[in-house]
């Protein structure tokens, strides 16, 4: 049984065909889990929990029951609610938060055979891209630490998914993305994931930022495994790898500035690549793409993430307020959103100040969001695509440090990631190389039109024949 080699698709064959069994492959992932601690990539580990799962479908298999993903361990993020599991949300004020009920997503997944071994560590709140979060700690360092570098940050805000992927403890998981947070730490560990058109998945059960933008997401080790816990949330039959020939994919100028040498060599080179089997691209051109973006991205997500949380918090029942939330947030760059923005519905102003959100809420969405998704499908039907190209991060993983969570790293990790995710697109992120120098991951994202998530992972999976997988962190 090679972990470094398995991918999930894999994993349910031989589970299905009795060539491993499940109480095997489910104690292996925990050792795993156990041996990486200094990564940091749990809050909660469920030995007992996973085992029994495991043991009671290698019983039913002997009787010839097999549901998609039987006996497959996975993950998911501590801001998706499992039964009987504390969901966190990565902030101390929730580590009592003992959930009754799977929400949809993890029920969707438990329904269909996967064995859930423990709750990811993430970015406190999901604010945030570094996974710099020193609420929870397994290892001798703070926050979640990437798969290839434990130096590195494995990003955000869904990171420990990202890392227990990358470091190959498990092959599949979940995430949430509100503006790239399961792209950027897939981009980070080697790991692909969909985040899906806004509405695709049930946000139920999920602590929440903002109803407009959230969605949770699938990640895992090829975009043939995205494809298929897809089909699991989402329904719909199997998805065949597109045929590259037919593809087109459009290159926008903006997105390819600030990177880094190895992002660079390895976006143009993957380009390359899907030139040489049939693809089609072209430069295209989004004018005031950035500026159209950030009149929705911030009203956005800090004037709704208010609302939502209270609402999230009346509806657990604990009696947790969100002025109680905010005293005992761990992290210095999320209680300074909290605190300065959240709390008193404040936006970010010039030379230094805070204005009040209201005025630019109700702009972005009465105009401002409308003008990106118009941008977004007049792009898509002038150039006849099926997607934007881009490096989903400009640079790769960097040093795990407080300045990480900086708003400067920030607003460059997301640069890219940011504004499909206020239009409400779909986009994919494929594992495409291994940096020449910094021996660090690579991501490719395609962002394709609203609802064509069957079509990007179409692509997506044609895609994993031409890049294969990264090869396995070095231990």
């Amino acid at each position: 049984m090679n972990l470094d080699q398995l991918t999930m698709t894999q994993a349910a064959a031989d589970l299905c065909a009795g060539k491993i069994t499940s109480k095997a492959l489910t104690s292996a992932a925990i050792a795993r889990a156990k041996a990486s601690a200094n990564l940091n990539a749990f809050v909660t580990l469920d030995e007992a929990g996973a085992m029994k799962a495991a043991e009671a479908f290698d019983g039913r298999r002997k009787k010839g029951a097999c549901p998609p993903l039987g006996g497959v361990p996975i993950v998911i993020k501590d801001n998706i609610e499992v039964a009987g599991l504390p969901a966190s949300a990565g902030t101390p004020v929730l580590k009592a938060f003992v959930p009754k009920q799977d929400a949809p997503v993890a029920a969707k997944l438990r329904a269909a055979g996967a064995v859930i071994i423990g709750k990811t560590n993430m970015h406190e709140l999901a604010f945030g891209i570094s996974g710099y979060n020193s609420a929870f700690e397994s290892g001798s360092e703070i926050g979640v630490r990437n798969a290839y570098d434990a130096s590195k940050i494995a990003g955000g805000s869904s990171s420990g998914t990202g890392a227990a992927i990358g470091a190959r403890i498990v092959t599949a998981g979940l995430g949430t993305d509100t503006g790239g947070s399961v792209r950027v730490p897939c981009s980070f560990n080697g790991c692909a994931s969909l985040r899906p058109t806004v509405g695709r998945y049930p946000q139920a059960g999920i602590a929440p930022i903002s109803h407009t933008r959230d969605t949770a997401g699938p990640m895992a080790a090829t975009m043939t495994d995205v494809a298929a816990l897809d089909r699991v949330i989402a329904g719909g039959g199997a998805i065949a790898p597109a045929d590259l020939k037919q593809v087109r994919l459009g290159v926008e100028k903006s997105m390819l500035a600030n990177l880094d040498g190895d992002t660079d060599a390895a976006f143009r080179a993957a380009i390359d690549r899907l030139k040489s089997q049939g693809v089609t691209v072209i430069d295209i051109e989004m004018p005031q793409l950035a500026e159209t973006n950030g009149k929705v991205s911030f009203p956005v997500a800090i004037y709704e993430a208010n609302d939502d949380m209270v609402a999230y918090l009346k509806r657990t029942g604990t009696g947790i307020t969100i002025e109680s939330l905010a005293k005992g947030i761990a992290s210095p760059d999320v209680k300074g959103t909290y605190d300065g923005l959240v709390i008193p519905r404040k936006l970010p102003g010039p030379n230094n100040t805070v204005v009040d959100g209201k005025p630019a809420y109700e702009a972005a969405i009465k105009t401002g969001r409308p003008a990106l998704q118009a941008l977004y499908r007049d792009t898509f039907a002038k150039n006849k695509l099926d997607a934007i190209a881009f490096p989903t991060t400009p640079k790769v993983a960097i040093a795990a440090n407080p300045e990480s969570s900086s708003l400067e790293n920030f607003l460059l990790f997301i640069q890219n990631t940011d504004p499909g995710s206020n239009a409400g697109v779909p986009g994919i992120q494929v594992p495409i190389a291994l940096g020449a120098a910094s021996k660090l991951p690579v991501g490719l994202e395609l962002d394709g039109p609203a609802g064509s998530d069957r079509r990007l992972l179409a692509i997506g999976t044609a895609m994993d024949k031409v890049f294969g997988r990264l090869p396995a962190p070095t231990r």
